[in-house]
């Protein structure tokens, strides 16, 4: 039996959801549609008009000419009119419905992104997902500007060209039927030749993006071991490649133009010719009047219809240039809009955490279905409410993936973890995160005030709770020292403070949402040993109800501890007090004996 090769989305499953983010503005885009047709049919029947005017020019008598000319020019002049109305609308809405249907995407896309477990944005990385919501999103936008623009405009004007031509010269209309077949099929090529080139650059896209954000985080690292050469050919590097991608696309995509330019001037030309000898040889006398197989006017009208149908096949190969290069970015946002969370709430889940007891039970975890070795392992473990833990172990012992599924940031392989009595998955998201309060080992301010920064943790919180918040964590002396003290601005990234006094500002964070259980994950390793000892003892004191788990690289952090879990290689190597772990455990023996011997700071 065949496996099934999956080719993923078709065009119809991915329009299904665009669509979706039209919302408000399908009124703006059914209404440019509607004023570029209307637009489009005045700008037809000039040129019927026009053939009229000159065929009656020819007939009539010199007293009646100037009546004739002024009644013909305000009917030209009243579809002109209705053309320039018709055309000013349409490109207002159109404008007013491809911006909007960009932003409601940019919307959808950051809704989205923001409902995203760790695993789902470890799946697109977030320079990927950066480079989708700003270069794909613009492409998806011009592409929607384009379309609804020409959709109606270029396939009106070629069909009502194409009959009307017809009808006026039946026996010229060979022309069109070369010349259209010849430029679909150069078109065909193109966007065959073109489509995987842009796949392909975006691609690259991710990694120039990776790599911009790399250099400007590590700004300072940069610096400091003189690497901006370096890093700018690096940059240079992924720039190139790109270019020299895009280079070949826009070559491919630059015959369009001549080709149809050269199909064009080949049809003026032929039609001009056998037209010019239909009227000069087929002439014949009816009632003493000369009648040709093609007047003048006709000839005129012609010649107009001619490059109106090779205008509106150029439209048509803009559009289609434009969805090619658009689809590689319509494909990755679709990939971003249908990804499901992998971590979700339940439809009635609970909403109140009773207390901060935590049971690990059989837990293992691994951060990929396929990986073959487990992040943790056969993990039991219980933890009572208000209890003060110490977790402590080498880089990569698991220490911060242990902690992270308390607040189902990633969810168990195997086994289960219970706060409060009930399992993790059981609980709405938001509930539980506000009820489990996490102090990162990568601290985050954002760009605001320094009260504005602490209100994450406790929207509604008074300026009494901050000052007692910031005491507690031993902010409050730096803060006040600052001339707009809890009304300093937080640059980008928290720039302009140090990385001890961000550690105590994202504590104080952490401590205003009056959690059940609160995390430190290594927050005080850019304190000294005494500040950290105080932020200890101001926890142990104002939070007693609290359960605490602080992870660590001094033992000096987690000596005071009711009990300190030691983890090696994914598991649990030994749990006890610190004296208790001096006698039994040899990897506490070891971390214990190397800080001591190095001063223990």
């Amino acid at each position: 039996m065949s496996k099934k090769v999956n080719t993923g989305p078709t065009y119809r499953e991915m329009l299904k959801v665009f669509v979706g983010s039209i919302r408000e503005y399908k009124t703006s885009s059914i209404l440019s549609m509607l004023f570029i047709a209307l637009e489009t049919c005045f700008e037809c029947v000039i040129p019927f008009v026009m053939s009229k005017l000159i065929n009656v020019m020819q007939e009539v008598n010199n007293t009646d000419l100037l009546n004739t000319v002024f009644i013909y020019s305000g009917i030209l002049l009243t579809l002109a009119i209705c053309s320039f109305f018709c055309g000013i609308s349409a490109g207002k809405l159109s404008a007013k419905a491809s911006v909007g249907f960009a932003t409601n995407l940019r919307r959808d896309l950051f809704t989205k992104i923001s409902s995203f477990s760790f695993n789902n944005i470890d799946k697109f990385s977030i320079s990927s997902l950066v480079t989708r919501q700003t270069t794909d999103v613009w492409y998806v936008q011009n592409a929607y500007m384009m379309f609804i623009r020409i959709c109606l405009r270029a396939p009106l004007m070629l069909i009502f060209s194409i009959i009307m031509s017809a009808i006026m010269a039946p026996k010229m209309s060979w022309i069109f039927l070369v010349t259209i077949p010849i430029l679909i099929i150069i078109l065909a090529v193109i966007i065959w030749k073109c489509l995987p080139i842009f796949f392909r650059v975006f691609k690259k896209y991710d990694s120039l993006n990776e790599s911009i954000e790399e250099n400007v985080r590590g700004i300072r690292v940069v610096k400091t071991y003189v690497r901006e050469e370096y890093e700018k050919e690096k940059f240079n590097k992924r720039s190139e490649d790109i270019k020299k991608d895009f280079v070949i696309a826009e070559r491919l995509i630059g015959l369009s133009n001549p080709a149809m330019m050269f199909s064009m001037d080949i049809s003026m030309i032929l039609i001009i010719y056998f037209g010019s000898m239909v009227i000069v040889n087929t002439t014949s006398i009816v009632d003493d009047e000369i009648v040709t197989a093609l007047d003048i006017g006709s000839l005129s009208s012609l010649i107009t219809y001619g490059a109106q149908i090779l205008s509106s096949l150029m439209m048509i190969s803009m559009v289609f240039v434009m969805l090619a290069m658009s689809i590689a970015s319509i494909r990755r946002i679709y990939e971003v809009l249908v990804e499901v969370p992998t971590i979700k709430s339940v439809e009635g889940s609970e909403t109140e955490v009773k207390d901060g007891e935590i049971i690990f039970k059989n837990v293992s975890f691994k951060y990929k279905t396929e990986a073959k070795k487990f992040a943790l392992k056969d993990v039991n473990l219980t933890i009572e409410n208000g209890q003060t833990v110490g977790i402590i172990g080498g880089t990569g012992s698991s220490k911060s993936t242990l902690v992270n599924l308390i607040s189902r940031f990633y969810d168990t392989t195997e086994g289960e973890v219970i706060v409060g009595g009930k399992n993790v998955k059981e609980y709405n998201l938001e509930s539980l995160r506000n009820a489990v309060s996490m102090v990162l080992q990568k601290n985050i301010l954002f760009s605001g005030t320094i009260k504005e920064n602490l209100r994450w943790g406790n929207n509604s919180a008074t300026d009494e709770e901050i000052v007692e918040a910031c005491k507690i964590a031993q902010a409050d002396s730096f803060v006040e020292s600052f001339p707009d003290k809890y009304e300093t601005r937080i640059l980008q990234g928290g720039s302009n403070v140090s990385g001890g006094q961000k550690q105590r500002l994202c504590i104080a964070r952490a401590i205003l949402k009056k959690p059940k259980v609160l995390i430190m994950d290594d927050s005080t390793s850019a304190v000294d040993t005494k500040t950290d000892a105080l932020i200890r003892e101001g926890l142990k004191n104002t939070l007693p109800n609290t359960t605490k788990i602080i992870i660590a690289q001094r033992i000096n952090s987690v000596q005071d501890a009711d009990f300190i879990i030691v983890m090696e290689d994914g598991k649990i190597d030994g749990i006890g007090t610190h004296d208790e772990l001096l006698k039994n455990n040899k990897v506490y023996q070891e971390i214990y004996e190397i800080q001591n011997r190095i001063g223990g700071k």
